[in-house]
């Protein structure tokens, strides 16, 4: 019986100190050995064996990326204004050695270097700059932190500020100044508004008078060439009346027909002065036909100068 106790004793121990010899590393990860407190290896991802009771796993250390939080600070501005600032910084381990043996807390010692470093910065730029700034910040932020940081096997990667907060009567004086810009840029925008209506409106007018005088004068144009052209057509008409006037006369009997022409001319224009006036010059012979053409002959030509 005691026999068999000690075996299973033997065989528990044998397989406790199996598995210690055994380790197993997880993906971006590494672990330094030491042997006899004295530093052996760095056990990377995979599977490894160690010496039982020799070798032990002093410090295990992530690969991946980290990020740690900057606790906020009070930072004094190059204009004496006090504003509270934090952030985070991101690094990562490239040498699990030094990381290990180079600082006793590479995370600590990297955010007080950032904060050191963060004063520093913001002390050197006032305060509307330093939310201009925030590039410049983290650039310098980023160079201190990663140089002074080398022999510890880390890698600063990035700085990012999150919040630059001034005191209240700070915020309420910048908030009454954007509130003054604001309304400035809309007073502007409303002036220039106006100013673009006028100039649009006396445009408009410039081009309506404009319009109404072309109007005006291609309407006086088009009557013009109408009084010329009703002159010329009436012009034609006489010309054409008198050459057919002297056609007539030219053929036979043509002048016993103007002569005719001429007495009806006359006795109509007689029926006229007879009714406008009360006074009548008659000639002594009215029955000689010749002598009655000759008289309204003359006394046609006479009407005629009248008018």
């Amino acid at each position: 019986m005691e026999s068999t106790i000690i075996l299973l004793g033997a065989i528990f121990l044998g397989f406790i100190v199996i598995l210690s010899m055994i380790k197993i590393v997880p993906q971006r990860s590494a672990f330094i050995v030491e042997r006899l407190g004295k530093y052996r290896s760095t056990l990377t991802a995979g599977f490894n064996i160690l010496i039982p009771f020799i070798d032990r796993i002093r410090y295990r250390h992530t690969l991946k990326e980290q990020a740690i939080d900057v606790a906020s600070q009070i930072c004094i501005t190059r204009d004496n204004i006090a504003v509270e600032v934090d952030g985070i910084l991101y690094f990562q381990v490239i040498d699990p050695q030094k990381a290990s043996y180079g600082i006793d807390d590479y995370r600590f010692a990297s955010i007080q270097i950032a904060q050191t470093t963060m004063r520093s910065v913001i002390g050197r730029l006032e305060l509307d700059r330093t939310f201009e700034e925030r590039e410049t910040i983290n650039t310098s932020i980023v160079e201190a932190v990663d140089k002074a940081s080398e022999p510890w096997g880390i890698k600063v990667t990035r700085y990012e500020v999150k919040n630059i907060t001034p005191p209240q009567s700070i915020k309420d004086a910048m908030e009454k100044q954007m509130r003054a810009e604001r309304e400035k840029r809309a007073k502007i925008a409303e002036s220039e508004g106006e100013k673009q209506a006028k100039i649009n409106v006396a445009e408009g007018v410039k081009q309506e008078l404009i319009a109404k005088s072309e109007g005006e004068m291609q309407k006086r144009i088009n009557e013009a060439r109408g009084r010329s052209s009703e002159i010329e057509q009436v012009a034609t008409a006489t010309a054409n009346g008198l050459r057919a006037i002297a056609i007539a006369i030219s053929e036979e009997n043509g002048l016993n027909a103007v002569n005719l022409r001429i007495a009806e001319q006359y006795l109509s224009e007689f029926g006229k002065l007879a009714s406008q006036n009360n006074t009548m010059i008659i000639p002594s012979n009215l029955t000689d036909i010749a002598g009655v053409v000759a008289t309204a002959t003359s006394v046609f030509n006479e009407i005629k100068d009248k008018k």
